[in-house]
This record gives C-alpha cells, structure tokens and sequence, in this order.
C-alpha cells in the first residue's frame, strides 16, 4: 500500500506533467512541433520504451501516424489505420482505453506494421485523444518488456489526451485557415498572371513556380500536348533537375501523364516508383520525389496540357489540393488560349493587310502593263516563288516602284 509521501510524489508527478502540456499547448507552436512536444513530455515522465500519435484525417476517414519517440521512423504520414482497424484503430472508436500488460501482440485485434515492429513490445496502452467528444486521434504507449499501466497514469494520460484534442482541433483549423489564405493568394496571383503583358513561357514559369510553393511540391511541371506529335511537352518547372527536364516526351496514353490526357481527369499516385506503367521510376529514386498529382488543362472539352506536382514524400492528396490544383490548371489554359486567339488575331489581321496590298499591287499591274486580274495574280505569284518573298513583300515592292516613277 501507498505510503502519504508516495501519493503526494504521485500527485506532485501528475500536476508537473500536466503544467508541462499546458506549457507546450499555449506556446502557439505548429501541429508538428506541438506533437513532438506532447511525445517527449509524456516520455520523460511516464515508463515507456515507445510513443506514436496518431491523428484521423476526416477526408480519409483514417488515423495517420504523425509523431513517434523513434527519430529514425520513416513512416510518418504513410501509415494509416481505419476506425476499429488494429489496437489503436478499436480505441478511437470505442473512444475508451485499450490497456494490454503482456503479449499485446496476440490480441485479436492486434495489426502490426513492419517498419514499426511493433509485435517487439509486450505491454502496450492505447488513449484516444478526443474534443468535445469527437475523435482527433490517438496516443500509443509502448513496453518491450511486461507491464502492468498504473490506472492513476490511464487516467492521467487520458486527461492529457482531452488536453491535446482541444489544442490539435485549433492547431488543424488554424492550419487549414492559413493553407485556405494561401490557395487564394494563388489563384489571385495566377489570375494576375495571366493577364499580364508577359509572353506565355514567362507565365507559366510563374504559375508553376507559385504552385510549388502552396502545394510544397517538390517537382511541379506544366507539360504542353503537341497535337500533330500527340506528345506532352515540358513547358515549364520549377525544377533545376537535368535529369527531369530532359527526360522524353510522353504519347498521349503513356505514363500517369499522358492517360490524364485521355481520361480528361486528375489521376493521383501514392508512389509512382512502385506504380506499374509509369515511365521514369529512376528518376523519381535519384530526384527524390515519391507521390504524384497530375491534371488535366481543358479549354473547353479539349485537353491542352497538364499539369503535375510531385510530392518528397507519400502523400494522399485531399479533395481540397486535387480542386486547387485544377483550378490553377484551369486558369493556366486560358492563358493558352488568350495567347492562341491573340496570335490567330494577329495572323487574321496580317492576312488582311497582306491581302489589301495584293489587290493594290494587281490593280497597279492591270493599269500599267494592260493585264487582266488573273494574269496580274499570277505575274506576283511568280516573282514570289522566283525570289522566295511572301506575295506581301512582292506586292509592297510593286507599289514602292510605283510610286517612285509616279513623283519622277
């Protein structure tokens, strides 16, 4: 039984834990940071050999593991359970404690991962992190060795959890308020952009330059369709990677890019070195890039191009980063098509000028040399072909002679 003094260590124990996540919570730090904070307070005061949180991704429906004790643990953001999948998958849906002294392993709801070893650990204590109720993740302690969890340290750590949920609920959101600022802050640069004075390399240059920053791509890429080729075409990157920017051309149909062409659809990729049917698996080993999100440029109904960006990491693009990113694919094909109407315009209006100064030419031919206008036509078109000018130039020097005999 307790003595007074070892329940009044306990306590002491409890309220310098507990002033230490209320520290690390008002400290404004980002949901990253935050999470590293809360795992090594926890280890510092609780026996453990190991710490994991994860935290549910509404849009994925999933708990994703976010922070570990473990600095050599590469699988941050990569591993993920459903609700009700795993020990930690049953806790956030019961909500309640899962508390295991030996041979966690061997439960039936027990789901191991390789790059975690977990089934190494004996005890193994699961607390949801909850706010207002709801479920914002879960907090996992783990003993190689058999141990029974004091329940004044379930009830501690449950309480921790309470704490944490309120401050992640308001890390997320502001999270999400400054990502929302920011895709806006995109979409009016490129609406910017695109109509400016600049040529249309140096637009979208800047619009690949400026995705990259919000999506934190690294490798983003616009890839124009050269339709008599039915080819993609790097256009534009913020890469400086030779080996990216000089790999081939894509057909239409061929690598993750070119069926967006077909499909007229986003198509996203968790990891395109293991993807079957995409082209460049060693340069994405050598560049270090991993999951990839491609969409299509429509005018209309017409693919144009796409537009990729590539993450340094596995990512599951949301909802939200697949309809920022085709609202930038959007935008950046009517930038196309403002440049192609343009130079249609001005192709429309050269063939005018061209034809005004034909018809003047042949009139003056007609007059001086008694020619009909067929025998006129021709004469110019001939003197084109014999000395390779356009029949503008022919016809401009016709009326340049004429008027120089007019005034002599």
């Amino acid at each position: 039984m307790a003595s007074v003094s070892q329940k009044l260590e306990a306590k002491e124990q409890e309220l310098k834990i507990l002033h230490e996540v209320a520290k690390d919570i008002s400290d404004n730090l980002d949901l990253s940071e935050l999470l590293n904070r809360i795992v090594d307070t926890v280890m510092d005061f609780v026996k453990a050999d190991s710490c994991l949180v994860y935290l549910y991704d509404e849009d994925r429906s999933e708990l994703v593991l976010s922070a570990s004790s473990d600095p050599k643990i590469k699988s941050l953001g990569s591993i993920s359970l459903r609700l009700g999948e795993g020990l930690t998958g049953w806790a956030a849906k019961e909500k309640q404690p899962v508390v295991l002294t030996k041979e966690a392993y061997r439960d039936k709801r027990f789901k191991a991962f390789t790059s975690l070893k977990e089934d190494r650990y004996e005890a193994f204590l699961s607390i949801p992190i909850l706010s207002k109720n709801k479920i914002i993740g879960v907090m996992n302690l783990q003993n190689k060795k058999e141990y029974v969890y004091p329940e004044t340290q379930i009830k501690l750590l449950f309480t921790i959890g309470r704490y944490l949920g309120s401050a992640i609920q308001n890390a997320i959101t502001y999270d999400e308020v400054v990502k929302k600022a920011k895709q806006l802050d995109l979409l009016s640069e490129v609406s910017r952009t695109i109509v400016s004075d600049h040529y249309i390399k140096e637009i979208l240059q800047l619009i690949v330059t400026m995705t990259a920053k919000v999506m934190d791509s690294k490798i983003c890429s616009v890839m124009l369709l050269d339709e008599k080729k039915e080819e993609l075409v790097i256009a534009a990157t913020q890469s400086l990677s030779n080996a990216y920017v000089n790999k081939p051309n894509l057909k239409v149909g061929q690598s993750i890019s070119g069926r967006v062409v077909l499909e007229k659809k986003p198509i996203n990729v968790l990891d395109v070195t293991s993807e079957p049917g995409y082209m460049f698996p060693d340069v994405a080993k050598k560049e270090g890039f991993v999951s990839l999100l491609s969409v299509p440029m429509m005018i209309k109904d017409q693919v144009v191009g796409v537009i990729n960006s590539y993450t340094r990491q596995e990512h599951v693009f949301t909802k939200e980063e697949i309809d920022i990113l085709q609202a930038v694919a959007n935008q950046a094909a009517v930038a196309i098509e403002n440049t192609n109407l343009s130079h249609e315009i001005l192709a429309a209006k050269e063939a005018l000028e061209s034809r005004k100064l034909v018809e003047r030419a042949k009139g003056i031919l007609m007059r001086e040399l008694g020619l009909n206008e067929d025998e006129a036509y021709r004469k110019i078109h001939k003197k084109s072909m014999d000395t390779r000018k356009t029949m503008k130039e022919v016809a401009e020097a016709i009326i340049l002679a004429f008027d120089i005999q007019k005034r002599t």
